[in-house]
C-alpha cells in the first residue's frame, strides 16, 4: 500500500473517467435502442418469420416416404435346360418326387397334384415332406427356389 499512496489521486481520476465512459456508452446504447426501437422490433420479427419459413419449407419439401432399393436376382430363360443329374442322385430324389416338385412349381395345390398324378392326397403330402427334407427347406417356395438354383427345375418354370 505504501507504493500506491503517491498515485492515489491519479487512480481515483482514472476510475472516475472509466465510470463516466461506461455511463456515456450506456447512454449511447440506450439512445440507439430508444431511437430505433421500432426498427429493431421489426428486424427481430422479420428474423423470426425467416426462421419459421425455413423450418416450414423443410417440413413441406421433405419426402414423407423413404425410398428403399431392393435388389432381386433376375433369371434369364435358358434355351436348353439340362437337368442336373448328379445333384438329383446326390440328394436321392426320385422321379416321382421330381414330378411333384415340378407341379408344385407350376402353382398347383396338393389336392390338384394328387388328382393329376392319380394318387391320394396323403401320398403327395409324403412326397412333399421327403422333398423338403432332402432339399433342407421348410416351405414349398423355398423348395422351388433351391431346386431352381440346383438346376433340378427350369428357371422359367413357376
Amino acid at each position: 500500500m505504501l507504493k500506491l499512496k503517491p498515485y492515489k489521486e491519479l487512480i481515483s481520476y482514472a476510475v472516475a473517467m472509466a465510470v463516466l465512459l461506461l455511463l456515456l456508452r450506456w447512454l449511447e446504447f440506450r439512445f440507439l435502442v430508444l431511437g430505433h426501437q421500432y426498427e429493431i422490433y421489426i428486424g427481430i420479427i422479420a428474423l423470426l418469420f425467416l426462421l419459421f419459413g425455413i423450418w416450414l419449407a423443410n417440413k413441406i419439401t421433405k419426402p414423407k416416404v423413404e425410398t428403399i432399393v431392393i435388389e432381386k436376382e433376375i433369371r434369364l430363360p435358358i434355351q436348353n435346360f439340362i437337368l442336373n443329374e448328379t445333384e438329383l442322385h446326390q440328394r436321392n430324389i426320385s422321379k416321382r418326387e421330381l414330378e411333384v416338385l415340378t407341379l408344385m412349381a407350376k402353382g398347383l395345390s396338393n389336392q390338384e397334384i394328387a388328382e393329376q398324378l392319380f394318387v391320394s392326397l396323403n401320398t403327395i403330402k409324403t412326397h412333399s415332406a421327403k422333398l423338403f427334407e432332402k432339399l433342407e427347406v421348410k416351405r414349398r417356395t423355398q423348395a422351388i427356389e433351391i431346386a431352381k438354383k440346383l438346376q433340378l427345375l427350369p428357371p422359367t418354370l413357376g
